[in-house]
């Protein structure tokens, strides 16, 4: 396969991926209130709508101003990555799999960042008793990432020190966090070797 069609095939990955998360983010939006639950397996897997105001896991940071430094840093991230990838393609010799879990990482990223700049200018606010509609919410780079899958596997016995009564698996994320994660460990697996020379 050649550098040009190597690189077509990651952009149309990308974009595949990029449109596949967005979709399930509109649908949820559109169509979910907050904190709404629907069971997919039971108890096991369940849709359920939350927004994230910030970093993974729904951390905070640091406010307004912390919002527009975090929207800001995912895009130069975004930017930085890109920028390695088409430097990587230009060699030639780099592994097929470097590359595709790279574009899964920048996916992933990418699909975040929408939300952050545009949410807030296209949608109305999300409450417990309304499902968003075309409107705004929030200016630019203030939107929340919408999250929706949820997996409490089961919850730790109480005689677990520390754990006990805890949902194994407490965080909801969505399909741009999950592009992320299983590009990282499938770097992190397979292709170590190649980072530890780089």
């Amino acid at each position: 396969m050649g550098r040009l069609s190597k690189g077509k095939g990651l952009l149309l990955l990308g974009i595949l991926l990029v449109v596949l998360d967005q979709v399930i983010k509109v649908l949820v939006k559109t169509n979910m209130t907050l904190g709404e639950s629907i069971p997919v397996l039971g108890n096991w897997f369940q849709l359920l709508f939350v927004e994230n105001k910030g970093m993974a896991f729904g951390m905070a940071f640091g406010g307004v101003a912390g919002k527009y430094l975090l929207t800001l840093f995912r895009v130069v991230l975004f930017g930085v990555l890109v920028w390695w990838i088409s430097k990587l393609l230009k060699r030639g010799t780099v592994p097929t799999g470097v590359l595709v879990g790279l574009t899964l990482i920048t996916a992933g990223a990418f699909g975040n960042i929408v939300d952050c700049l545009f949410y807030g200018l296209i949608f109305s606010e999300s409450t417990y008793n309304t499902v968003a509609t075309l409107g705004s919410y929030a200016p630019f780079m203030q939107g929340k990432v919408v999250d929706m899958f949820y997996f409490p596997l089961w919850t730790w016995p109480s005689w677990v020190p520390g754990l006990g009564g805890h949902i194994f698996f407490e965080p909801v994320f969505n399909f741009a966090d999950s592009c992320v994660t299983v590009g990282a460990i499938y770097l992190i697996l397979f292709h170590w070797k190649f980072f530890a020379k780089e």
